[in-house]
């Protein structure tokens, strides 16, 4: 099995929606677009990728949103080195249609107290969805590494929360280690690499706002 030394993880650069929520309002989350500030981190990330791949292949798998297309597109890989596909399994977490801005407050802050895993959004989606959906990418990934031709790197163009979800699907976090960590910032990375014990090793961790606190003993 050819398995890649790298999985590169990279959260989309700052959207419309990121700088103002009122605009849910008015179009769909698939279709928010990158602003400047957006679109200048994902510039400098791209930096970051051509020289960390160098002139090595990569396989590529996009969330079908607008923001991460956009993303992907600003990193400027050279295209005869990436395979690319959209991948709609590392999607956002859907928050329901045509979304309330004042109902969505309401339903963040009853998440906040129920937990980011267990709450399920009115017509959406729970944290615990996401991860059985990722959890379902991630197989299909293991056979792909079958392929004797398999890139060395993959790079998935993704969102906060699916991110973290990949980790904890992969490294077997639980559900309290999970609810401790904050999203990643716009555009940035986190990269699985191959380590000498043949182990994935995260190269740096999620920021973590508080101790988990289990129901009994994991991990």
């Amino acid at each position: 099995m050819a398995r890649p030394r790298r999985i590169v993880l990279v959260r989309h650069g700052e959207s419309v929606g990121n700088a103002d929520d009122t605009v849910y309002e008015r179009e769909p989350d698939h279709a928010l677009q990158l602003t400047a500030a957006g679109l200048a981190q994902a510039a400098e990330t791209g930096a970051h990728l051509r020289d960390l791949f160098g002139r090595e292949r990569v396989s590529v798998y996009v969330s079908p949103y607008r923001r991460t297309h956009e993303t992907f597109q600003a990193f400027a890989l050279d295209p005869e080195l990436v395979r690319v596909r959209e991948e709609p399994r590392l999607r956002e977490q859907d928050w329901g249609n045509w979304q309330d801005r004042e109902d969505v407050r309401l339903q963040k802050a009853y998440r906040d107290a129920y937990g980011h895993f267990f709450y399920r959004f009115a017509q959406g989606e729970s944290g615990a969805d996401v991860y059985d959906r990722v959890g379902a990418f991630l197989e299909s990934l293991h056979r792909s590494f079958a392929a004797p031709d398999h890139p060395p790197n993959v790079l998935l163009v993704t969102h906060g929360l699916t991110m973290r979800l990949f980790c904890m699907r992969w490294f077997h976090w639980s559900v309290a280690e999970f609810e401790s960590l904050s999203n990643p910032g716009n555009g940035e990375t986190r990269t699985l690499q191959l380590g000498d014990d043949g182990r994935y090793h995260l190269d740096r961790p999620f920021e973590q706002w508080r101790t988990p606190e289990p129901y009994g003993t994991t991990g």
